[in-house]
């Protein structure tokens, strides 16, 4: 946009305010400040006519007669007015007026997204020249269309003109001061130009406006903090080189050397190990880099051949592994160069392909350098976004099944990637192809895994069921849950008990997550080696044990009446007594469930706590989930003769009360308090004194919807 369209636009805008206080003091009811307004009206129109706009611009005349003079005051009320000078013509005036301009916009809109769309079309072919045109056309038809700014700033962005794109993306706010698109582009540009705080001022200027893009904001920062960092080692690394510095000097050197064709393998080999003791630290790194380090490596035939394993020379080996290596060196803590190196192709290849190697050397040295990759987000980040996921996932897995040392460092790439949303959605596919057949191959064979590692991966699976589809895909599978229950009976009694622990938390969330058939099968086996764990000295076996089965349980029929005949009962009351908070959780859900199953578990457990002290203890407890399963367990037992009267003159109505009358987050507390109350009433007539004391007939009528 030319100044003298930016002028035009600013008065544009300016003559918009005015107009509409004068369309308020037109319909004022005080006619003094009619008057008023008729002749700032008067006013108004004159200097529009007055003074043309530079652009030429067609604007409807309302007053053909403007008198800008001070007129004589008039203390007459009763003056007739000529039609011209009545508000109510200026006001029709003005209406017919601005009818006329919508029309016209509406045209100039339709013309400017067409233009728009044929500019996206453009940029998206990469002719970002013809791209601004014709963003620059669609302005001339609507210049205070905030889109067609920052299409065009992002168009001469990549053309590099950065002072541009920022005029683009300051005309946007102007047009729309929470644009921001214009904050994102005009960030962007002012990085291009290396003014770091301005780009920062600029992303942070998103998070006053939406401060739901705090993500967003924090990536765009990185990227920022990232260009700064390499500015300066580039500043650092050209000043040592320019002043002749001996370390500098050596690895421009090194790489002319490396550069020539056709030499043996021990050549580059050894130039290859020199180059890497020269870089010792980021200026190293940096002079690597810019001296085209990584070119002069990807296209040396005799390196290229080594990497992708084709070479049958002498000494091919010791070559890739001496690359190998290197690479590690120029890319450690260095965000820059690791980004050059997955940006080529045959390097992304070669990477993958390597960890198959039949040679220890070149897994080891293969597994190091992605395992250096792993260890920060933003390397992460590359590793997801450029490496074949699927196949490099599949070698991990089967790095782990070995009994060499290599799988500790391939666990250790899967956990850190396992933590990043990006990969869990790209390996949504290959749960089932890649991931899972290994894992249950690992579970069915406890005595031959190695029982340091499977822990973790199991942790990592844990990890990766986060994901919603994965999780589902798991649970679904049968293969899955034969595996498990193996490995669970495989491990309980006896020295592989470290895989249990992490196991049965697998299972539970797996299963609580999931409405899955393939559970029914192994209910009954596996709920019966849950209750065996009831008894194990390792409180954390015990929780999960209980956790397990308060997910089963309600699943399988067959498998409640199993565990009652086997006395879950009576260990999930020893558990119910104790004081961890989690295992009451677990334990009185599943509690809950035998009760409800039928009379023999309700009177074992009156048979073991005559009055049900117990569960008018967990009444009192802060945790909802809690309460509601032990007024349901209460409820249940009240089935068994003489319950009820058991309970007089205890504090039992009184805390079924407090649940109705309260205002609890789950809606099942009051009413399995009310339920439990009213049966309570029903079995024994004489609590009914207590309930009319506490005015409770009140709280359970207005609790009625809820039993109802």
């Amino acid at each position: 946009m030319d100044s003298c369209e930016s002028e035009d636009f600013e008065k544009f805008l300016t003559n918009v305010d005015r107009i509409s206080e004068l369309l308020k003091e037109l319909n004022s009811s005080d006619v003094a400040i009619q008057k008023k307004a008729v002749e700032k009206a008067d006013c108004l129109v004159a200097s529009l006519q007055d003074k043309p706009s530079k652009s030429v611009i067609n604007r409807t005349v309302i007053n053909s007669n403007p008198s800008c003079v001070e007129r004589p005051v008039i203390h007459n009320t009763n003056v007739t007015r000529t039609p011209s000078e009545s508000p109510d013509n200026f006001m029709k005036a003005l209406e017919k007026d601005a009818e006329e301009r919508r029309k016209m916009r509406q045209v100039k809109e339709k013309k400017a997204n067409a233009l728009k769309e044929k500019g996206n079309k453009a940029f998206a072919l990469g002719d970002y020249e013809l791209a601004v045109e014709v963003y620059s056309e669609g302005l001339k038809q609507l210049s205070d269309m905030p889109a067609l700014y920052t299409n065009r700033a992002q168009a001469l962005i990549k053309l590099k003109k950065y002072k541009e794109a920022i005029s683009d993306c300051e005309w946007a706010i102007k047009c729309n001061d929470k644009c921001i698109k214009a904050y994102v582009h005009m960030g962007r540009a002012h990085l291009g130009q290396k003014n770091f705080n301005e780009a920062k001022l600029c992303y942070e200027k998103i998070l006053d406006i939406a401060p739901e893009h705090e993500t967003l904001v924090k990536d765009y920062l990185t990227q920022v903090k990232l260009e700064e960092k390499k500015a300066f080692q580039e500043e650092t690394a050209l000043r040592e080189l320019n002043d002749g510095k001996k370390d500098a000097v050596v690895i421009p050197d090194l790489l002319t050397k490396l550069d020539r064709p056709n030499e043996h393998n021990l050549y580059y080999c050894g130039g290859v190990e020199l180059l890497t003791q020269a870089v010792t630290d980021s200026t190293g790194q940096t002079l690597f880099r810019l001296n085209n380090g990584f070119d002069v490596i990807a296209e040396n035939n005799n390196i290229r051949s080594c990497l992708t394993r084709t070479s049958k020379e002498p000494h091919s080996e010791e070559l890739c592994v001496s690359v190998l290596r290197l690479w590690k060196r120029v890319c450690s803590e260095n965000e820059e160069n690791q980004q050059l190196l997955l940006q080529c192709l045959s390097t992304r290849e070669s990477i993958v392909q390597l960890l198959s190697s039949t040679s220890l050397a070149i897994q080891k040295e293969c597994l190091t350098l992605v395992h250096m990759y792993c260890q920060t987000q933003y390397g992460r980040h590359l590793v997801i976004e450029n490496l074949e996921l699927p196949r490099m996932v599949e070698l991990l897995m089967d790095r782990i099944g070995k009994a060499d040392n290599s799988g500790t460092m391939a666990l250790g790439i899967l956990e850190n990637l396992a933590g990043e949303n990006k990969f869990r959605i790209r390996s949504r596919e290959s749960i089932t192809k890649v991931f899972a057949p290994a894992f249950e191959h690992l579970l069915e064979n406890v005595a031959a895994s190695n029982r340091d590692l499977l822990p973790c991966l199991i942790s990592v699976i844990g990890t990766m069921s986060v994901d919603e589809v994965i999780v589902n895909k798991l649970a679904k599978r049968e293969e899955f849950w034969k595996s498990s229950f193996s490995a669970m009976g495989q491990c309980v009694g006896c020295e592989y008990r470290s895989v249990l622990y992490p196991l049965l938390g697998l299972m539970i969330n797996l299963i609580a997550s999931n409405q899955t058939a393939a559970i029914q099968e192994y209910a009954v086996s596996s709920c019966k080696r849950c209750v065996a764990l009831l008894s194990d000295p390792d409180g954390g076996i015990i929780t999960r044990a209980a956790g397990l089965l308060s997910v089963v349980l309600p699943k399988s029929a067959a498998a409640t009446q199993e565990v009652v005949q086997q006395g879950v009962v009576k260990k999930l009351l020893r558990i119910l007594k104790g004081e961890g908070k989690t295992s009451s959780r677990y334990s009185i859900k599943a509690m809950a469930v035998c009760t409800a199953s039928g009379q023999q578990a309700c009177e074992e457990l009156v048979k073991l706590d005559r009055r049900l002290t117990t569960m008018r203890k967990l009444l009192g407890s802060s945790d909802e989930l809690v309460v509601g399963n032990a007024a349901l367990c209460l409820g249940h037992c009240l089935t068994v003769k003489g319950v009820a009267a058991s309970l007089l003159g205890t504090d039992c109505v009184m805390l079924l009360l407090r649940h109705v009358a309260g205002e609890s987050q789950r809606t099942a507390v009051q009413q399995n308090a009310a339920i439990t109350l009213g049966k309570l009433c029903r079995a024994e007539p004489r609590h009914m004194v207590k309930l009319r004391e506490l005015n409770g007939l009140e709280i359970l009528h207005s609790c009625m919807k809820l039993i109802t």
